[in-house]
């Protein structure tokens, strides 16, 4: 979903002007407001996550609305403009609904809770349109002018329009509070990713070139496949693999079984045991005979070391799913695509791998997300190759 922007634009006169030369020539301090009932930036935050947790299991959207004056980017009227917003904003809302500081006394913020689901396609335009006429009934038209106010609703309608990223980042504000948080860490795991990959790829340039030999000659088609996939935030990349299937295959097949999968409506009693679900469709007629091999032995996946060393992806982290994939989730399992980057292996691959359920994977997932650290991505880089020796649930 796009934000919607709006400008309160003022008539130009000898009024306006005048009020514009007052507010430029005010302090050029800001002032810290502290009033009753507004939120402080960290609060605000964290009851934002916690009302995104609670609409992921409810299903009942709600609204975030921010505010916030290029006259304070332009540090110009910030002592009138800061006094005068929160309490102006705080008596057009309910009493249920939060208001609070987004970013500290520069843009203030509105959770509207649980908005009626009937007129979520509305229900954006109707808020807006609230606090704005109160705005515009009690601002000069010189503040009112440099307002701007924006309405973004969750859940969000993902993978509409032409932007490249599918989330709206300014609901997921304390996700990059944390990863700021973790500088240092983050900084390290980057540069881990970037030795790793190089290390990788030199290491292993000759297996590659064999495996490569060996693609070309035992189908038609490219050695590599390229596949768009969604990285953090949805953040769509190309994903390198060896190509495992022949080529012009109907990708229904897999779509079908995926969506299935997800819905928990897959079953291979024969071979997993009775209830067991399979992430992987077995026995695939798409995959090649040389295909077949390079699954099992998990080496297909091999070329997103290169996404890696591009910053598409980590080498420990989540699966990038497919857009269909994606779209057939439910609410709670989008954070498994929002929390971290997308990596060649992960918590699944070493503990779960094709033979727990989706619920279950994403579960691990999410625990990865919560409990991140470097020490976790060195144990699962570390038991990674003993999975893959295994076999245990490659297809």
């Amino acid at each position: 979903m796009q934000p919607r922007q709006l400008r309160i634009e003022a008539p130009a006169s000898e009024n306006s002007q005048a009020t514009t030369r007052k507010i430029a020539s005010s302090s050029l301090v800001r002032i810290p407001v502290r009033r009753e009932g507004i939120l402080e930036v960290e609060t605000f935050q964290a009851r934002l996550a916690l009302e995104r947790r609670r609409a992921e299991r409810s299903g009942r959207p709600f609204v975030l609305m921010l505010l916030k004056s290029n006259a304070i980017e332009a540090n110009q009227g910030a002592t009138a403009l800061l006094e005068r917003l929160p309490p102006l904003v705080s008596g057009v809302i309910r009493e249920s609904d939060l208001i609070g500081w987004y970013q500290a006394e520069a843009v203030l913020a509105v959770i509207f809770t649980e908005v009626n689901i009937e007129e979520n396609c509305s229900i954006t335009q109707i808020l807006h349109s609230k606090v704005l006429n109160a705005l515009q009934a009690e601002l000069e038209p010189a503040i009112a002018s440099a307002l701007v106010l924006t309405v973004h609703l969750f859940p969000e309608s993902w993978g509409e329009g032409p932007s490249e990223r599918v989330a709206d980042t300014k609901l997921y504000p304390d996700l990059s509070r944390g990863v700021a948080k973790q500088g240092f860490p983050m900084i390290l795991k980057r540069g881990m990713d970037i030795l790793g990959s190089i290390v990788f790829l030199l290491l292993f340039a000759p297996v590659f070139a064999a495996i490569a030999l060996a693609i070309k000659l035992t189908s038609k088609g490219p050695i590599i496949f390229k596949q768009e996939r969604l990285g953090q935030f949805g953040k769509k990349f190309q994903c390198l693999k060896f190509r495992t299937m022949f080529v012009d295959n109907d990708p229904k097949i897999h779509r079908e079984y995926v969506q299935g999968f997800i819905a928990g409506r897959v079953r291979d009693n024969k071979n997993s045991g009775e209830g067991a679900t399979v992430y992987k469709i077995k026995d695939d007629p798409r995959v090649t005979p040389i295909g077949a091999l390079l699954r099992r032995m998990s080496v297909d996946e091999f070329p997103q070391f290169w996404n890696v060393l591009r910053g598409d992806m980590a080498l420990v982290g989540p699966r990038p799913p497919l857009q269909y994939e994606f779209e057939a989730y439910d609410f709670w399992h989008q954070r498994r695509v929002l929390e971290a980057k997308p990596g060649v292996t992960g918590l699944w691959q070493v503990m779960g791998r094709s033979r727990t359920n989706f619920a279950d994977m994403v579960r691990m997932d999410l625990r990865y997300c919560q409990r991140w650290s470097l020490w976790l991505d060195l144990k699962i880089l570390l038991a990674t190759p003993l999975a893959v020796l295994r076999g245990h649930g490659a297809y």
